[in-house]
């Protein structure tokens, strides 16, 4: 495992990751806070991100549309409720947007949970479990990608309350703002579900690390590591 500490105002404890070297970028390119997006990131790489997202992108549309129809047959007996839900998040330069998924809880009142809370396991439904440990609730994130809120590879988005929680408690956590949220992320590779402020912090450093190594063929490897997690439904990790 390779060890590497971010420069901070404040001392950050360390973190490692798993990726292979052929996998990471060539080099750490460190960024101000204020910055708008990161400088290494070269039109070809950009021009690559953006048809990588929408490639994906259109290739999944028929698989959130079947999956939506079984849904909308299961969920009665097994998730009664609405088929989509909807939740305020925070994208690029901290803009608000409205991230679609699967909904895999009973449905409670908005604003309900604080940052520092867990997750409300005794809401997930019998087939939301699942959902979940598949991540195939997130399918319909496809569509924030299309919209251009998301990207396929990315930070992944918090709950705008807890985001904005989160700025205020975690220095270097407005880093993942330089770019777009993503469905997936070096964090949830490396680290699984990120659950109070502590893990979040450790979150928000691999969140850093991607903005400040990211290349083509580190997304290339964190969509592979994530496409196995849902093809063997083994969760976060």
């Amino acid at each position: 495992m390779i060890h590497l500490q971010f420069i901070e105002a404040l001392v950050q404890p360390q973190v490692d990751i798993t990726v292979p070297a052929f996998f990471q970028g060539r080099g750490r390119y460190h960024y101000a806070i204020s910055e708008k997006r990161p400088s290494h990131w070269s039109l070809v790489f950009r021009i690559y991100k953006t048809t990588f997202d929408i490639v994906l992108s259109l290739i999944a549309l028929p698989l959130i549309a079947g999956v939506a129809l079984a849904l909308l047959l299961l969920n009665p007996w097994f998730n009664p409720g609405p088929l989509f839900y909807v939740q305020d998040r925070l994208g690029r330069y901290r803009e608000p947007f409205h991230v679609i998924k699967f909904r895999t809880m009973t449905v409670a009142p908005e604003g309900s949970r604080s940052a520092a809370d867990g997750v409300e396991t005794q809401r997930i439904t019998p087939l939301g479990r699942i959902l979940r440990l598949s991540r195939i609730d997130e399918l319909p994130n496809f569509i924030n990608v299309l919209r251009g809120e998301m990207s396929v590879i990315g930070p992944r988005p918090d709950t705008r309350s807890h985001a904005e929680q989160y700025l205020i408690q975690i220095p270097h956590y407005s880093y993942r703002y330089l770019v777009k949220p993503g469905i997936t992320g070096l964090a949830q590779i490396e680290a699984g579900y990120a659950e109070g402020e502590e893990a979040t912090a450790t979150k928000a450093q691999y969140d850093q690390l991607y903005v400040e190594t990211s290349c083509g063929r580190l997304d290339v490897y964190i969509a592979w590591r994530t496409l196995a997690v849902m093809a063997f439904a083994l969760g976060a990790k």
